[in-house]
Formats: C-alpha cells, sequence, structure tokens
C-alpha cells in the first residue's frame, strides 16, 4: 500500500446471497480505479432485520480470493477476541496464498456477538491489551519459523508456521482504533490507521494524536496511512453528498477512502455508478490539485 489516493469498496455479507455478492466483487475486481474489498467479521447482521441471514467473514474471502484476480481484499475488521491470533495468523497466511499475495490484513479489539455465541468478552483495557499481544504472535508467526512467546494472554512454544505469508515481510496491517490507548496500539504496528471516527473534526484530532504517537516510539508518521469509510445513503440519488463527504476526509488527510455500499445491493450497475459518479470525479480533481 501507498500514500497514493486509493478507493475500496465495503460489502458487509448481510441480507444478501452469495451470488449476489459475487456479481458485485467481479464486477469491482474488473475496475482498476477500485484498489481493494472489504467484509466485515460478524456472524449476525448489523443491521434490521438482526435476525436475517449472514455469512461467515475468513470463509467467504477465501471463497472470493480464488474468484478475483486483481483487487486487494480483507476484512473491516476481523475481531480479535473471535480467535486465538495463531490460529487468526494460519487462516489469513492460507488466504494470501490463496489470493496470490492481496490480502489486506484488518483487525481491531471487537465488539459483538459474545454474549449470543458464549464468547468471553474482556472490559476495553483488557481488550486492547489482547490486540497488541496478538499483533506480536501474529508477526512473529508470518516471519519466524518456530516462534515462542510468552504474553499475559498469550502463548507460543516453537510454534511451527510455514508457509509464510506470499507478502514479504507480511500483508499490511490495518488497525481500527478510536481511543488513545488503540491509537497507541496503530502507532506499534500498524501499516494503516483505520478510522473509527463518527465526524470529520474527530478524524482530524486523531490523526494528529496518532502523529505524536508515532514521534514518541520514533515511527516516521507519513509511513502509517490513514483509512476512512463510510456508508452511502441511497437517498443520495446523484452521489453529490458521498462526493463531498469523501473530499472532506482526503482533505482531512485519509489516503483510503472505503465506500460500504450495503444499503445498494439491490441497485443494478452499483459498480459503473460509483466509479462515474464518486471515484473518477474525485480522482481527476485530487490529482489536478497535486500536480
Amino acid at each position: 500500500m501507498s500514500n497514493q489516493l486509493h478507493f475500496g469498496i465495503h460489502t458487509p455479507q448481510q441480507h444478501i446471497s452469495y451470488q449476489r455478492l459475487l456479481e458485485i466483487w467481479l464486477e469491482a475486481d474488473r475496475e482498476p480505479l477500485i484498489d481493494h474489498m472489504w467484509l466485515f467479521d460478524h456472524f449476525m447482521p448489523l443491521r434490521e432485520p438482526t435476525d436475517g441471514p449472514c455469512f461467515e467473514g475468513w470463509t467467504l474471502l477465501a471463497a472470493l480470493a480464488t474468484r478475483t484476480e486483481r483487487v486487494r481484499l480483507g476484512h473491516l475488521v476481523t475481531g480479535n477476541t473471535y480467535r486465538h491470533p495463531a490460529i487468526l495468523a494460519r487462516q489469513a497466511v492460507t488466504v494470501d496464498h490463496i489470493s496470490g499475495g492481496r490480502l489486506n490484513f484488518g483487525i481491531g479489539a471487537a465488539a459483538q456477538e459474545h454474549q449470543g455465541y458464549g464468547l468471553a468478552y474482556p472490559g476495553a483495557a483488557e481488550r486492547v491489551k489482547r490486540l497488541d499481544e496478538a499483533c506480536q504472535v501474529i508477526r512473529q508467526l508470518w516471519t519466524e519459523t518456530t516462534p515462542t512467546f510468552e504474553g499475559h494472554y498469550y502463548q507460543l512454544h516453537e510454534a511451527h508456521s510455514e508457509p509464510k505469508p506470499l507478502q514479504r515481510p507480511f500483508p499490511p496491517i490495518i488497525i481500527a482504533a478510536a481511543g488513545d490507548q488503540m491509537l497507541r496500539v496503530v502507532a506499534k504496528h500498524a501499516n494503516v490507521w483505520s478510522a473509527m471516527s463518527p465526524t470529520i473534526e474527530d478524524f482530524r484530532e486523531k490523526n494528529a494524536r496518532l502523529t505524536q504517537l508515532c514521534e514518541a516510539i520514533g515511527r516516521d508518521p507519513s509511513m502509517l496511512e490513514r483509512l476512512a469509510a463510510f456508508r452511502l445513503n441511497p437517498a443520495d440519488t446523484d452521489f453529490r453528498q458521498a462526493r463531498e463527504t469523501a473530499q472532506s476526509w482526503i482533505e482531512a488527510g485519509a489516503t483510503h477512502l472505503v465506500l460500504s455500499i450495503v444499503e445498494l445491493y439491490q441497485q443494478e450497475e452499483v459498480i459503473p455508478r460509483l466509479l462515474d459518479e464518486i471515484i473518477k470525479p474525485l480522482k481527476q480533481s485530487n490529482e489536478q490539485k497535486s500536480a
């Protein structure tokens, strides 16, 4: 990934058939201006009706990796507390190989499904500490042959870990974060920060704080990319509002814009419309500004 302007599409796999989702992904895969495609990592729908269908994220991502050829792919974002990080690391390596090295590895502290599925749900402070350890475990498994790790929450004991990811040293790590402690984890481990800011003003404040945290540990802040995602409103028929929103994120420092089309699954030619009415105009106008 680079600090050029990139566009992606978020397709949460709720209230949609596999065949329709595949159609959208294949259409996006044919469009060079769409750089990445994303699922979410939830087992239950987040939109009403909450008792509707929702596919599991990693098996679905593997399936879509076999059918696409160009577009980068991942989750916004995997919930760390759903799976042991060693298992998650092996899943990610498998998808990286299946996709020919196109995986973007998104991860976060998680916040859904635990009660319904009987999963332990630690408090916020512990979830942050677990994520910090998980990132260390995953990176060791991706770069060392038989790593050992003695953490408070996770342990490895000469853990065999082959094959390594196709991407070297490993796939880009995208961490979703909002609070200060999570931003510290981003500064330490991430290649890309996935902002969880409700407003542009909040994004600017968190972005400035993230720059400070990077500098405090001797990291060049410009080496950490910024990703902003927002949902498209079906009432925004000409996408004027979406273009204005996206431009505001760009001016605030976002280098990756992800458009969530969860409300538009039933519309025909949604990908061509996104290209013609949002992505191409924004690409052209911002390239002219930077020229």
